[in-house]
């Protein structure tokens, strides 16, 4: 490719001016520079980009194409510079952690924060999968460690228990459901579902259930979390599946909370990693691994502390 990032950035300046004098001086060049690179992009690409007029420039089809491209691929660069600078003022390492939305909503912010509190020149991204969407990222290399709940271990990773939770149903207060210690999930079929958004760890477990069983999820109402499913569930709107640890104190007075009569109700979180990867207590996945795992070791005593 006959060209660089100058030749780009100049593009995108007058195409952005709709004027090649302006947009070169947006660039330090001279009009007759900026000329001269834009027909050697042009030749470049083998396409017409911009119609030169008496007043300015206007993009041709191919030039409104390669103005999206350049627009994105400036972004890029710049968003490469910024993570770079990082490292230059202090940033240790950068860690890609995958978890089910029950993980994030309930259990990781405390402990999140208590990493960073221990290792704050350290930036972790979090995104939120499915379990076996976790499980076959941390193989494959494309994360670093995950939380999942899951009842077969992938042979090619290694697991550490984490948190214990139990899934449970969300009725109104003066529904069928009330006044139930326990319930069986086909029963619930039958009721409209208020539930997470497609494509939500939680949402597409419940699908799969309800589908093994023969039935389907009347969802009527998704949202974005569970303090949603639960001010809805309260109105009347349906019922609800979340996680108990992610209940406050308050919606027992207004919720009723049945128990699931399911084994698949009670989850045993476990964090995921490649073999090896705690064994260095250098490397920054093992030490969220002690976090996690609540085995991190103390910190140290403020100075001047008895």
């Amino acid at each position: 490719m006959h060209y660089d990032l100058v030749d780009l950035q100049l593009f995108l300046a007058v195409a952005d001016e709709e004027n090649i004098t302006r947009g070169a001086a947006r660039c330090h060049l001279s009009p007759s520079s900026a000329s001269l690179r834009l027909k050697a992009l042009e030749e470049a690409v083998g396409s017409l980009l911009m119609i030169r007029k008496a007043r300015g420039v206007a993009l041709t089809a191919a030039g409104h194409v390669m103005k999206e491209h350049v627009r994105r691929c400036i972004a890029q660069l710049g968003q490469m510079h910024v993570d770079l600078q990082r490292f230059s003022t202090g940033l240790l390492g950068h860690l890609t952690f995958l978890a089910n939305n029950n993980a994030i909503s309930a259990h990781l912010p405390q402990d999140l924060a208590r990493f960073f509190s221990l290792h704050p020149n350290v930036r972790i991204t979090l995104k939120e999968r499915t379990s076996h969407e976790i499980v076959s990222a941390v193989a494959s290399g494309q994360a670093d460690l995950g939380v999942v709940a899951v009842d077969m271990h992938h042979p090619e990773l290694a697991y550490r228990s984490y948190k214990r939770d139990v899934l449970v149903l969300l009725a109104p207060m003066g529904g069928g459901f009330a006044g139930r210690t326990s319930v069986r999930f086909v029963d619930c079929l039958r009721e409209p579902f208020i539930s997470l958004q497609s494509g939500a760890a939680l949402h597409t477990f419940l699908m799969n259930h309800a589908a093994a069983l023969g039935g389907r999820l009347d969802v009527r109402v998704q949202v974005s979390g569970y303090r949603a499913i639960a001010r809805l569930v309260a109105s009347g709107a349906g019922i609800g599946v979340v996680p108990r640890s992610a209940l406050e104190p308050q919606d027992r007075e207004r919720l009723a909370v049945v128990e699931i009569e399911e084994p698949w109700s009670q989850r045993d979180l476990q964090v995921c990693f490649r073999p090896g990867a705690d064994d260095n207590p250098q490397h920054y996945v093992a030490k969220l691994i002690q976090v996690l795992c609540g085995d991190e070791p103390a910190a140290a005593p403020a100075r001047g502390a008895g």
